[in-house]
């Protein structure tokens, strides 16, 4: 059994004590939350758990074998290196960090102490996600050509991040792993409606070295709930709707045709509109295939699918989108 204690019991933590509290060959040993109603909502989960206040009684207990670390993004590189430098295995929120020197301080820590760091990029352990990239890999899209995603929605209103560290770590975390490509320059541009520097909403344009180009908006102040992610190649297109309860991925057989002679200027682009094919994908709860896959890398010894060098990747992607979102939408080359 792998002992682990969560550490931040929020929002989103609280999601991570129910998981860990079913999944097969993990102990929840200890819940650590400076906020006693979170404490007493993980009780109710995790009746045989532990409750501390902070992360300090985590890494002082010999039980523990590994933390996951729930708590915001701007303590996540400094909490890490420290549970790491503790001998405890990691799995922490995304993002990483905020640099790309503190998240290669966190690795470090990983490497010297020979213990597992994860990630927790949840959309890659997504099941539609896995078949999109299977679909791409394929070839079946062709040659792709671009991708914009859409993260929006009314609210939660953050106040110690804004929209593009908040949101888009998952449409970049996406991307790039569906491409298996890194952009050689980003620009991005947002708007401060809400609270002062703090964006609310953010437009990332992502160039490759493939010729492929990408558009991300984020924002928390949007009328209507979205979370696509659409794919146009050369041969087909593919929608990802995470929103659809039950049709994730759409893959439509349109595009432009090129006949391999013509006489006329006309003839020269076809539009093809064919079928619409929703592929069936066996859900499972995103959260549960990480926290299994977590557990299985400690147990074993693998390397995570979401680990150090992967996020350090996402980091200095978003790392450029700030400083070009400060000078205005400047693009900062990679």
């Amino acid at each position: 059994m792998v002992r682990v204690a969560v550490v931040g019991a929020g929002a989103w933590g609280i999601n991570h004590v129910r998981s860990l509290s079913r999944t097969k060959g993990a102990e929840l040993v200890m819940v650590c939350d400076a906020a006693e109603a979170a404490r007493e909502r993980a009780r109710a989960l995790a009746p045989r758990a532990r409750l501390g206040s902070d992360l300090g009684e985590a890494l002082a207990a010999s039980d523990v074998d590994a933390v996951v670390l729930a708590t915001p993004a701007k303590d996540h590189a400094e909490q890490a290196r420290m549970a790491l430098n503790a001998g405890k295995h990691v799995l922490v929120e995304k993002p990483l960090a905020l640099d790309v020197a503190d998240a290669h301080a966190v690795i470090s820590a990983s490497e010297t102490h020979k213990r597992i760091l994860m990630v927790g990029h949840l959309m890659l352990f997504h099941p539609a996600v896995e078949r999109l990239k299977a679909i791409i890999d394929s070839g079946e899209l062709g040659r792709v050509l671009y991708i914009y995603a859409v993260r929006v929605n009314l609210g939660r209103v953050r106040q110690d991040e804004n929209a593009l560290w908040s949101l888009a770590p998952h449409d970049v975390s996406m991307i790039e792993y569906l491409l298996s490509d890194e952009p050689e320059s980003v620009s991005a541009r947002g708007g401060t409606y809400l609270q002062s520097r703090i964006e609310d909403v953010v437009f990332v344009n992502l160039r490759f070295r493939s010729g492929v180009t990408a558009q991300i908006q984020v924002s928390w102040l949007d009328p209507r709930k979205e979370r696509r992610l659409t794919i146009v190649g050369s041969q087909k297109m593919v929608e990802f709707d995470d929103v659809h309860p039950v049709e994730k991925l759409r893959i439509y057989d349109k595009g432009v045709d090129r006949p391999p002679s013509f006489t006329e200027y006309a003839q020269f682009l076809s539009i093809r509109n064919g079928d619409i094919h929703i592929p069936q994908v066996p859900m499972v709860e995103p959260l549960e295939r990480e926290t299994r896959h977590f557990i299985d890398c400690v147990t074993q010894g693998k390397r995570p699918l979401t680990d150090g060098h992967s996020a350090m990747r996402v980091v200095r992607v978003l790392e450029a989108a700030q400083k070009s979102l400060e000078s205005d939408g400047a693009p900062v080359a990679m």
